[in-house]
């Protein structure tokens, strides 16, 4: 069933959860994911990035939207679905129109002043629809998607949380205490003390990006003290390319059926969905 964001996220910070964000493209990884957490019972955020919804010539809204929303009353977990990094107020605007139930308007690398003045343009386009708004304050860095540029992390500073959310009247706040975005090129050490002191000054939930390749441990403890939702995309294609080489190599007629070669790659997505899921102590908890 469809949900908004802040839905979702207040029922996960009263029963100290978080719940699972994973960015999907195309049907196997929607498909994949519902189905998982629905084994689960776990409530779930499906995020769509932008760049994905623009191929095919726009054509990914009306596909990978369209299906979402299809899908979603076919479930009983409450499913978020989230637009994932958008950084143009325009696209802001074209998904609360589409029935987008959350957006994540990012000014992260903006000062202070200038990311409320532009999340709070986002919030006003949205919060009128009833569509949640999720912003970014201190920055996440790490890898892009095409792994060419590489962005320094700036920790998000707790003094200026409640004037920030109160200036902009966001639903959720992500914030910046060590992770990175992408593959990680030596581990990290989340910053528990900082994180203790946002969420104590924070009104709304709190969000983890670059939640891929984090230490299990780590994200638990992020968990307890305060985290509410935790961004995937990064150990999803890792499953995926996982299936996909071993669907390449396990078959030798030259056409081979859709379900084999998908059926690895479905396999080991699953496998991750569901690791993830219950790291987050989300399994059990859709109502």
């Amino acid at each position: 069933m469809l949900a908004t964001l802040r839905d979702v996220l207040v029922h996960a910070r009263e029963n100290q959860y978080a719940v699972p964000a994973f960015d999907v493209v195309e049907d196997v990884m929607t498909r994949t994911v519902l189905e998982t957490v629905e084994d689960l019972k776990a409530p779930v955020i499906i995020m769509l990035l932008e760049a994905d919804l623009e191929t095919g010539g726009g054509n990914g809204w009306a596909y990978q939207l369209g299906l979402l929303k299809a899908v979603a009353d076919h479930h009983k977990v409450p499913i978020a679905v989230h637009l994932d990094h958008a950084t143009n107020l325009d696209v802001i605007r074209k998904a609360v129109d589409a029935g987008f139930t959350g957006v994540m308007i990012d000014g992260s690398k903006l000062p202070f002043e200038e990311n409320v003045a532009f999340t709070k343009a986002a919030v006003d386009m949205a919060a009128p629809n009833g569509v949640s708004v999720e912003a970014e304050l201190g920055h996440v860095g790490g890898m892009d998607l095409q792994e060419t540029e590489c962005a320094d992390s700036v920790l998000t500073e707790a003094d200026e949380v409640a004037r920030f959310v109160e200036q902009t009247g966001v639903d959720a706040l992500a914030v910046s205490i060590g992770t990175a975005h992408g593959t990680y090129r030596s581990e990290p050490t989340l910053n528990i003390e900082r994180l203790d002191q946002l969420n104590e000054a924070s009104p709304v939930p709190l969000v983890l990006h670059g939640g891929s390749g984090t230490p299990d441990d780590q994200i638990q403890t992020a968990v307890r003290h305060g985290i509410c939702k935790l961004n995937i995309y990064t150990d999803e294609r890792v499953a995926m390319y996982k299936g996909m080489k071993e669907a390449a190599t396990a078959y030798d007629r030259p056409d081979p059926l859709p379900t084999d070669m998908f059926g690895p790659m479905r396999r080991e997505l699953s496998a991750t969905v569901a690791e993830k899921t219950k790291l987050l102590f989300a399994d059990g908890k859709a109502w």
